[in-house]
């Protein structure tokens, strides 16, 4: 086996094994399942295990490469126009291939899959053109931020409110393990070009951006889109009998996965083409690695996919309409928020952002400082979302004074720590947060009689907020830390001055 491969795929077990031992003992102790159910909720985890390790190095070799280059030549070219229009099509080519909006997608009762998912790569498109003119223009990221979620704030107030927490989601739903890898390269291609002092501050902040587009996008497509009475059909676990039953169930599923997986891959394969015959950029061996990436990633597509779709996804859903509707529905809190802690552990996409940010600060954010501001902060989150889904409690009670909060820390934190908040936010909430903290929050507001749309989507959104505030914290520590150092060392100094001045005497 590739040792890469083998790294990536242990990597994902220790991401996932947490998760599935909560799962495995909550159905001993107080939701009690049938063989049968455990047996496709176990192979769907396999399956989820080994396709992000695939998915997970196919990332690595192909789209950071990719994004890299193209922000390389983006910040070399003196076209703006074209810059526009290059940067809006490959955010709206990349956000179509995300696997978290599909998964997003397929559960959102009342809006056609297809039509959210151009919607929202719209909206990735536009904003994430904005977020590369924002670092070729050297604008203030907390400026850029502070308009955008102003407009938020203002749009979120007249559509209708069955739409506010799905456009939230899909905010948080888009920065996946796709577009992160490739949009933080991109970054990277971006400032390096530039050799001002605040260069690698500016390489964050374009997910953070990125992942406002499909908010606006979809609050907008709620003023002009009707619901109607559409009601949410639940994925309901396969029944079987037998392990064949149980590999039929998962061979039946993956034609269906696979021919999806190659129609959202092949527009970011044609535009590889078309930018390598352009710029003449990588050399053999280069390519060679791309298109073996391209080929891990459609494999680690496809097999996670399949296995969050039928054997997973739907024990999450289970899951929580079970505990919902027993007397151990309160617990739900304190376990989601278990959960929510090992889940931040799990993404993929953090990983690659952590290590990025341990790189540009040269250490001084360390990778397990991000990983326990991150996990803490998911907690809270999930703590927050499966208190909704039991209550009711509107998402405007915690999402608004959130960003408020995020928004007023941003202008008073080092600018590094509002592009990494930002960029955090988006990378949180990915693939573990769409395929099982969702269902099992559906599941509970199913049990409760909640409205689905209003109370059990926002799940995604509370993930994505809860880093904006946490990390910019650790920024504030951070500050006052530095400048308690600087005053500490200012007496020392002047001591040393004034014993040179008296020996000069």
């Amino acid at each position: 086996m590739n040792q890469k491969l083998k790294e990536k795929t242990l990597e994902s077990l220790s991401a996932v094994l947490p998760i599935t031992m909560i799962v495995l003992i909550i159905s001993v102790i107080f939701v009690p399942m049938e063989i049968g159910t455990i047996a496709m909720f176990l192979v769907g985890v396999l399956m989820l295990i080994i396709g992000m390790g695939f998915f997970q190095l196919g990332a690595e070799m192909s789209m950071t490469p990719i994004g890299e280059g193209i922000g390389v030549q983006i910040s070399k070219s003196q076209k703006i126009i074209m810059v526009i229009i290059s940067v809006f099509a490959i955010g709206a080519i990349i956000t179509v291939a995300e696997p978290d909006l599909q998964v997003l997608a397929g559960q959102v009762p009342a809006i056609p899959s297809n039509l959210l998912i151009w919607t929202v790569a719209i909206g990735v498109g536009l904003c994430l053109t904005v977020a590369v003119l924002r670092i070729l223009f050297k604008v203030s990221l907390s400026t850029i931020l502070m308009v955008l979620y102003a407009g938020i704030i203002l749009l979120s107030l007249v559509v209708p409110s069955d739409f506010v927490p799905v456009a939230f989601d899909s905010g948080g739903a888009t920065t996946g393990p796709i577009t992160v890898p490739f949009i933080l390269a991109m970054g990277v291609g971006l400032a390096s070009v530039r050799s001002d002092k605040n260069a690698s501050d500016d390489s964050f902040g374009l997910v953070g951006i990125s992942s406002i587009g499909p908010i606006l996008a979809v609050l907008l497509l709620g003023l002009f889109y009707n619901t109607g009475s559409t009601s949410y059909t639940p994925t309901d676990i396969a029944s079987v009998l037998t392990t064949q039953d149980v590999v039929r169930e998962f061979l039946h599923a993956l034609p269906h996965y696979a021919w999806e997986v190659l129609v959202s891959l092949l527009p970011i394969v044609a535009m590889f083409i078309i930018f390598q015959l352009a710029s003449r950029r990588y050399q053999r061996k280069e390519r060679t690695r791309i298109c073996v990436g391209f080929v891990y990633t459609y494999i680690g597509l496809v097999l996670f996919l399949t296995g969050v779709n039928v054997g997973f996804a739907p024990v999450g859903s289970l899951l929580g309409g079970s505990m919902a509707a027993s007397r151990f529905k309160w617990l739900l809190i304190p376990i989601g928020m278990l959960i929510g802690y090992f889940v931040v552990k799990a993404e993929p996409a953090i990983q690659v952002l952590n290590h990025q940010v341990e790189s540009v600060t040269k250490g001084a954010i360390s990778q397990s400082a991000m990983n326990l501001c991150l996990s803490i902060g998911v907690a809270v989150s999930v703590g927050l979302a499966m208190l909704r889904s039991i209550t009711g409690i509107s998402i405007y009670w915690i999402i608004i004074p959130g960003y408020v909060i995020a928004l007023v820390l941003s202008r008073i934190v080092p600018k590094i720590f509002v592009g990494i908040a930002f960029d955090s936010g988006g990378v949180a909430s990915g693939p573990m947060t769409s395929t099982f903290l969702l269902p099992l929050c559906i599941g509970v507001c199913e049990a409760v009689g909640g409205n689905i749309m209003a109370d059990a989507f926002g799940v995604v959104a509370l993930v994505a907020m809860t880093p904006l505030i946490a990390v910019q914290i650790m920024g504030v520590v951070y500050k006052i830390k530095e400048r308690k150092i600087a005053v500490d060392e200012l007496p020392a100094i002047e001591t040393d001055e004034i014993l040179d001045w008296e020996g000069e005497e």
